[in-house]
């Protein structure tokens, strides 16, 4: 599992774009316990795009070689470890940049490039703010399809776009000048892709995140569940509306049933045929949206049921 963290001691807030850091873990099942193995991405200088936070990952394998897409921002001076002004947020906000690490060996080490593999354009398009929350399906061919978020600007609605490139790392260009699952309301926004094709069904599959605002029912009716949606092409989604991949109420293993204050970035692990029999969110005790109450954690939910 690869995953992010940053010091207890610095609480939730806003440490996620200051002080995160991508870790390594293990684990005998998929369901856990995992245990900490290492620190794969740390801070590398504020002179990198991705020098001073890495966080968002999602990890993928091709051809003898193990690609980690993440997410990385930078910033001068130290860091932050408490309260941060809502200009200097926004500010290391914007500069989130989607970059990759390549091995050779799942436990090798992960070099990375020194430039994002896709930036923001410029204000005239919708994705003019940042590159984040990457979501990656190689195809045989070694194709590779991307699905990224960002938004035109504060208080904007997150939306999803898409690039492809030749190879894992290559260089990718974006197949529209257009977001994918826009909606005519704009308090309807979606976040944290998880894509994956479908080679029997020739189908591009995706979850997210439905991120609604201002008291819409969103595409689930429930804020926070993820929905699915799935393509021919990468590109004309239809989500299935009303239905829930997931929600913010989890039955445990122990007979219990909590309403946890969020399930986020949605992860799939896909078996030899591609389909999904866990999935992975980020977590936290608490009821309301980002009341964490000092503890967030990874959920792992094995699916009986096909998506």
């Amino acid at each position: 599992m690869f995953c992010s963290r940053w010091k207890k001691e610095y609480g939730f807030g806003w440490n996620w774009l200051y002080n995160s850091e991508i870790i390594q873990c293990v684990s005998d099942h998929p369901q856990g316990p995992y245990s900490f193995l290492r620190v794969v991405l740390p801070r590398r200088g504020p002179q990198f795009f991705d020098g001073m936070n890495t966080h968002n990952t999602c990890i993928q394998y091709y051809a003898g070689k193990y690609y980690l897409y993440y997410m990385g921002t930078t910033y001068g001076g130290p860091a932050p470890h408490q309260e941060t002004s809502p200009e200097q947020n926004l500010e290391v906000w914007n500069r989130k940049r989607i970059g990759v690490a390549v091995a050779d060996s799942i436990y090798g080490e992960f070099v990375r490039r020194d430039t994002p593999l896709l930036s923001p354009r410029d204000c005239s398009f919708w994705d003019c703010t940042v590159t984040t929350n990457p979501s990656v399906s190689i195809l045989p061919s070694g194709k590779t399809y991307l699905i990224y978020k960002s938004r035109r600007g504060v208080g904007e609605p997150l939306m999803l776009g898409v690039a492809v490139a030749d190879k894992p790392d290559g260089v990718f260009e974006r197949l529209s000048e257009q977001p994918i699952l826009r909606f005519d309301d704009p308090n309807i926004h979606v976040e944290d892709p998880f894509l994956w094709y479908d080679q029997k069904r020739e189908t591009f599959c995706l979850i997210a995140k439905d991120d609604s605002k201002n008291g819409s029912f969103g595409i689930t009716g429930e804020w926070g569940c993820g929905f699915y949606a799935e393509s021919k092409d990468c590109l004309n989604f239809t989500p299935v509306i009303g239905r829930k991949v997931y929600s913010r109420s989890v039955n445990w293993r122990n007979g219990t049933r909590t309403v946890q204050g969020n399930m986020e970035r949605p992860c799939l692990l896909l078996d030899e045929c591609q389909t999904p029999r866990y999935l992975f969110c980020a977590s936290g005790a608490g009821e309301n949206p980002y009341s964490f109450q000092g503890r967030t954690y990874i959920v792992a939910m094995e699916m009986h049921d096909d998506l």
